[in-house]
């Protein structure tokens, strides 16, 4: 569970060039829900991952993760609740280690410090089984180096690392905004079945009405960093694409 409380974020607080990008939202994400947020560039949505994820903090306001104020706590900390699927497929993996290294990384992200995960046959069986279900035919190329991949390929192990732990929130900011259509598709539907399968608290940035009118189960709008529509899952399902185009006219 993600409770926002009262939460505002000023940028250049006091200067000429002064942007409030959030202005006292209030919002509550339960458990297992699959939020989809959308609106104009600049309205607030990237940095409300942000405050989530800990790579920015509040001016005002609290955050609470399972009841947890995590207000103050930094990124590194958040880590045991929170993964991030960036835009750019290049960002959040290692290019030079291989795609085991890099699964083997995501296995100890919320594990103690000294806990020590061996690249083992199990564990190897264990990437593989989990790639396999890609159908790319990468559970056979567990040694290449990451950055020799395309970025969909990328993208798609980025969110296959995404539930090596047990984060449980999984932050996805325009994760196919870089990706061809085929691409995208693959990587929105492996989003989709993963949150299901994992019960997963997800939250989704998009620009593409489209993907936000299908998927998820609640669709908020941000303008001028606040929430100006909220709809949950009966009011989303009985929204079309042209009356989701029209928020924007």
């Amino acid at each position: 569970m993600i409770r926002l409380q009262n939460i505002s974020k000023v940028f250049n607080h006091g200067e000429i060039n002064e942007v409030k990008a959030l202005q006292n939202i209030d919002l509550l994400i339960e458990r297992g829900s699959y939020l989809v947020v959308v609106g104009s560039n600049g309205s607030g949505k990237t940095t409300l991952l942000n405050l989530i994820s800990g790579a920015e903090r509040p001016t005002s306001g609290r955050i609470f993760i399972n009841g947890t104020d995590v207000s103050s706590e930094p990124e590194y900390r958040r880590s045991k609740w929170v993964t991030r699927v960036f835009q750019n497929p290049f960002t959040g993996t290692a290019s030079d280690l291989t795609i085991l290294d890099n699964f083997r990384l995501a296995a100890l992200r919320t594990k103690s410090k000294k806990l020590i995960i061996g690249v083992n046959a199990a564990f190897k069986k264990k990437v593989k089984d989990c790639i396999a279900e890609l159908g790319m035919g990468l559970e056979d190329k567990i040694n290449l180096p990451m950055g020799s991949l395309s970025g969909g390929q990328r993208q798609a192990l980025t969110l296959l690392m995404s539930v090596m732990d047990d984060s449980g929130i999984l932050l996805l900011d325009e994760p196919t905004a870089a990706l061809d259509p085929r691409s995208a598709r693959l990587i929105l539907d492996l989003s989709d079945r993963l949150i299901k399968q994992y019960g997963l608290t997800a939250m989704c940035i998009t620009h593409n009405l489209k993907d936000a009118q299908e998927f998820g189960n609640r669709l908020i709008q941000f303008q001028g960093g606040k929430i100006i529509k909220d709809l949950d899952q009966e009011k989303k399902s009985k929204l079309t694409v042209l009356e989701l185009v029209n928020w924007f006219e």
